[in-house]
């Protein structure tokens, strides 16, 4: 008997790692600190948080949207439920004190969320020629250089971007291939290649600046910074550029190039394929936004005299 308990809590303790394994650390870490934060509200009120029941949780969420988006309920509500499963507990998420109190915060607060704006490809020539004029390092330059080209060309995650090693490169006749291990839409951790063609203009070509920056850079790690160090370069070169800095971020250069192929009639499928997305309704609102103007109904009244 002693020999089948310890069996079973092996096989237990076991289980609970893989539930770990199955989202990413980052991801973990996010669900206890909002898990965290709806325990403080519990325990400020005299509630219970584990196990909690669907009317505490709708309180919680009338609670954040006096002061949170609505993208911020729906991951609080996702974290409460998944810390609930690693627990061993249910909680009804779609009880409907929840999904109606729900639907009456989105219709009150609204659900569009002010995004960073993406980096087009018009404003990227504009940051590299700042950076060209720039009085950095030529080191430095180089670098930015090839970080914010490659960025863009390939519409990578940061967190992608600081990951990729030398061995992950591979320049071949038409351009260069960049193999991702992990990304945030591939928790499995399969992996994909981005195939990068070479640019006709060498000035923003960023096969040769990365070819180019390899050569110069002698650590393992392509790019060897912090993800919000890429954040960071894009907003100092953006602020020389004569941009305005606070309107971009890290992911400016992933949605940059989800627009901007868009604008030249790039499809969503082929759009997917380099960005890694799984679904289309991101990419569908980055076509939207490069379609404003180009299809816009008084295109043909505007160039009337």
């Amino acid at each position: 008997m002693n020999d089948l308990t310890t069996e079973i809590r092996k096989l237990e303790i076991e289980t609970l790692d893989n539930l770990k394994l199955s989202k990413a650390k980052n991801t973990i870490r996010a669900y206890k600190s909002d898990f965290n934060d709806f325990t403080l509200f519990c325990t400020k009120h005299g509630m219970k948080s584990m196990p909690t029941e669907p009317k505490t949780v709708s309180l919680y969420l009338t609670h954040l949207s006096k002061h949170s988006k609505y993208s911020t309920l729906k991951r609080r509500l996702a974290s409460i439920n998944v810390m609930h499963r690693y627990k061993g507990h249910y909680l009804d998420t779609k009880h409907p004190i929840i999904v109606e109190n729900l639907l009456g915060i989105k219709r009150q607060i609204g659900v569009h969320q002010k995004a960073k704006k993406p980096l087009l490809f018009n404003n990227l020539k504009t940051i590299i020629k700042a950076i060209n004029d720039s009085n950095e390092s030529e080191y430095k330059k180089l670098r930015d250089k090839s970080l914010i080209l490659i960025g863009f060309s390939g519409g990578f995650r940061r967190s992608e971007l600081v990951s990729i090693t030398k061995d992950d490169v591979e320049f071949v006749n038409e351009g260069v291939k960049i193999f991702i291990k992990k990304s945030k839409s591939d928790q499995s951790g399969e992996g994909m290649i981005k195939a990068i063609p070479s640019f006709k203009y060498v000035e923003y070509c960023p096969v040769d600046h990365l070819k180019n920056w390899m050569v110069k850079n002698k650590n393992d790690l392509v790019f060897p910074i912090s993800d919000k160090n890429v954040a960071l370069i894009i907003k100092r070169h953006a602020l020389s550029a004569g941009l305005d800095e606070k309107k971009y971020a890290g992911h400016s250069l992933r949605s940059g190039f989800a627009t901007s192929t868009a604008e030249f009639g790039a499809s969503e499928r082929n759009i997917m394929a380099m960005t890694g997305h799984k679904s289309v309704d991101m990419v569908r609102r980055y076509i939207r936004e490069a379609d404003l103007f180009k299809n816009n109904a008084l295109n043909k009244i505007s160039k009337e005299k």
